[in-house]
């Protein structure tokens, strides 16, 4: 399974490769041919919200813009998360919401590599060297349901891009969760705790190094926080994490 779990990931890649230089390319939000891989109309793009201005530091929420660039939201003030910078390209919107759900279940991974420079220009201070990409892990039931893990797309998509490692088996999920979807903040936390597990094969890999997770969507955090926390005890010096679109409280 392990083997097959990395060969997925380039194999996908290529295939996808062939068929954009024999098919016309189509928006990811429908059948409509656009421009290029990844490209929508002009009144979708305008109505994607993208991640701008002041955000706190740690999280990465925006915050108002006469806040110290290097204060922390009240949140994090009073409860620093586990992982010390989080940052996202996209505000979760309905469109973005659309946007993934047609990446991650109706799997529309032909805008990967789209999805892979938004994430990184909005956050090229954690894409710097030296660091480790670690997705977040599916469960092996929902693996097999969803046929990929997307957040391995994202960043495997990130490391050829920045020429960083992709590490897609240093973190396991034991456990397999009930959706995060309809829980309360305290519900999240307590659905993930414990729920991620270093493999002992991996310990000397991650020990003393930064480690940077990578999804799909932050909603309250508590997914980052739990797999940030069975890094950190399992000797990582750091967690960082990138994001594709997070949740905004208004």
């Amino acid at each position: 399974m392990n083997r097959i779990d990395r060969s997925l990931t380039p194999l996908s890649r290529l295939w996808h490769k062939v068929l954009q230089q024999v098919l016309p390319a189509v928006s990811p939000l429908g059948l409509g041919v656009v421009s290029s891989t990844g490209a929508m109309d002009a009144a979708q793009w305008r109505e994607l919200e993208f991640l701008s201005g002041a955000i706190c530091q740690a999280c990465g929420a925006p915050v108002p813009q006469s806040l110290d660039p290097q204060n922390l939201c009240l949140s994090c003030e009073s409860r620093p998360p586990k992982v010390a910078r989080t940052r996202s390209a996209l505000v979760y919107s309905d469109l973005s919401k659309r946007l993934i759900l047609s990446f991650k279940h109706g799997g529309r991974a032909d805008s990967i590599e789209v999805f892979a420079n938004w994430m990184a220009h909005a956050a090229p201070d954690l894409l710097q060297p030296p660091g480790i990409l670690v997705p977040v892990p599916l469960h092996l039931f929902r693996r097999m349901q969803r046929k990929f893990n997307q957040s391995a797309l994202l960043s495997n998509a990130l490391a050829s891009r920045c020429n960083l490692t992709h590490e897609p088996l240093v973190l396991v999920r034991r456990r397999h969760t009930p959706s995060q979807a309809q829980k309360s903040g305290k519900g999240r936390a307590r659905n993930v705790s414990g729920a991620f597990l270093v493999p002992d094969k991996y310990l000397s890999l991650i020990k003393g190094q930064r480690i940077v997770l990578i999804d799909d969507v932050r909603t309250s955090g508590a997914t980052l926080d739990a797999c940030a926390a069975s890094l950190l005890a399992s000797g990582a010096a750091q967690i960082d994490a990138i994001t594709l679109a997070r949740v905004v409280k208004r």
